[in-house]
């Protein structure tokens, strides 16, 4: 089972997110994952030391969600704020062509992958022309829900137009 909001437990920290998908896992009788987990879980595997990271999120929260992914050994290198807050309306109607204008401009040399939070976030279009001018992995809220929830589930990627990106590839190299 998935949990798609990446904010709620990124925003409480490690130990919420734990009790969350342990919660999740008894109650529902399958075993749970949530975004926030996975987005730690896949930079994890992709050994990442140093990110870039960039959301729709002010940066109050920024901070919290960084924080967050800190506490599991890894440092922010550079990121991007958003200027205001924005409605759910405003996150969902970004295009993927904003989303990858603004994961670029909070990318950095010394970060090993990309970040880009947020499960309300079109982001996940915008991996392959992110990964292409920057030529690192993107890890997206969404994409590791889904690559960590299918490999769980012992789901090949092969054919799935998640299989070309490249945090997808050095998952299958692992």
């Amino acid at each position: 089972m998935f949990y798609g909001c990446t904010s709620t437990t990124l925003t409480q920290g490690p130990a919420f997110d734990r009790d969350c998908y342990a919660r999740i896992d008894s109650r529902a009788g399958v075993p749970a994952i949530t975004a926030a987990g996975a987005l730690v879980a896949l930079l994890e595997r992709l050994d990442v030391a140093r990110f870039a990271f960039t959301s729709p999120y002010v940066a109050s929260l920024n901070d919290l969600a960084i924080a967050f992914i800190e506490d599991f050994g890894m440092r922010c290198a550079r990121r991007l704020d958003a200027p205001m807050p924005m409605r759910n309306e405003d996150v969902a109607a970004a295009t993927p062509d904003e989303i990858a204008a603004r994961a670029l401009e909070a990318d950095c040399a010394e970060a090993d992958a990309i970040v880009v939070s947020c499960t309300d976030y079109r982001a996940t279009e915008a991996i392959e022309a992110i990964e292409r001018q920057a030529g690192k992995p993107v890890v997206t809220s969404n994409q590791a829900l889904l690559l960590l929830g299918l490999e769980r589930l012992a789901i090949d990627l092969a054919g799935s137009p998640l299989a070309h990106h490249l945090a997808a590839k050095r998952m299958a190299a692992i």
